[in-house]
């Protein structure tokens, strides 16, 4: 590759952010939808970034593996050394549910790890960001529809992560949508271990921001997730120095698998 990793970092996260403003012009309409079908304010919401993001990204002439794009046969997908993993629209539930919490995911993988990762979320204008030999960071974007002036002055007003950590109670941190059986045994198991256990329920990839910055202690997930899903916060969660373990082989999740779907995993 003949990127710099600091040079496809600063434009994931432009790309990202117009993605977001692309998001909430459809978000901040007055719509109504239940179903993501074809012309659902949903699916234009996640076509219309997934475009930005993609005609952001198509100077390097790196492959971009999406849910749009899902696609793609394993025996073309599986010659790529690096490509983007893209999720426009992380966190339908919470899009048409109106609670804010759905993000912008792109990361980048190489040979089956995820190196860089940038997760942002439009309604809050928060942005979390991460690149091998470059640190990971949390940042509040003031104006996002203004142009970045580099990556250092992005990182200079941004909080390293992991933040220094204020919880007191052990903190577990879940999703709205699909809080499954085998979860809540998990957590009970927590209870005997740690006594007293706070519970964060969270929408999309921020349960694994949450992690990363240190306002929880673990997200388990044992309910069905894509690559596209984890793949931006795994790099953010293990560059702030977390683990994000595949649950059946007690290893970190990789990338570029023939099945795209991901076995259950846990984040501490």
């Amino acid at each position: 590759m003949n990127y710099k990793v600091e040079e496809l970092l600063f434009f994931a996260i432009r790309a990202s952010l117009k993605a977001g403003e692309e998001i909430l012009k459809v978000y901040n309409s007055d719509f109504a939808v239940e179903h993501k079908d074809d012309k659902s304010p949903l699916t234009l919401a996640d076509k219309n970034a997934h475009n930005v993001i993609c005609e952001s990204l198509k100077s390097f002439n790196i492959p971009v593996l999406s849910e749009e794009g899902k696609l793609i046969d394993y025996s073309e997908r599986s010659k790529w050394e690096y490509f983007w993993m893209v999720d426009p629209l992380d966190g339908t539930k919470e899009f048409v549910k109106r609670n804010g919490e759905f993000t912008v995911n792109i990361a980048l993988i190489h040979k089956q790890k995820s190196i860089l990762g940038v997760i942002y979320v439009p309604v809050t204008k928060t942005l979390y960001f991460a690149a091998e030999n470059v640190g990971c960071f949390k940042s509040e974007i003031q104006n996002p529809t203004s142009d970045l002036l580099n990556l250092q002055e992005l990182i200079k007003s941004s909080n390293k992560l992991p933040l220094e950590t204020t919880i007191k109670k052990f903190t577990v941190v879940a999703s709205r949508s699909h809080l499954s059986e085998e979860t809540e045994m998990f957590i009970d198991g927590l209870k005997t271990i740690h006594k007293e256990v706070d519970f964060l329920s969270s929408g999309s990839s921020i349960k694994l921001c949450l992690v990363a910055e240190g306002s929880a202690n673990v997200y388990p997930r044992f309910a069905p997730t894509m690559e596209w899903d984890t793949a931006a916060g795994q790099a953010i969660c293990e560059i702030a120095g977390k683990k994000v373990v595949d649950y059946t082989t007690n290893k970190s999740l990789l990338y570029n698998k023939p099945n795209l779907l991901n076995n259950w995993f846990v984040v501490n």
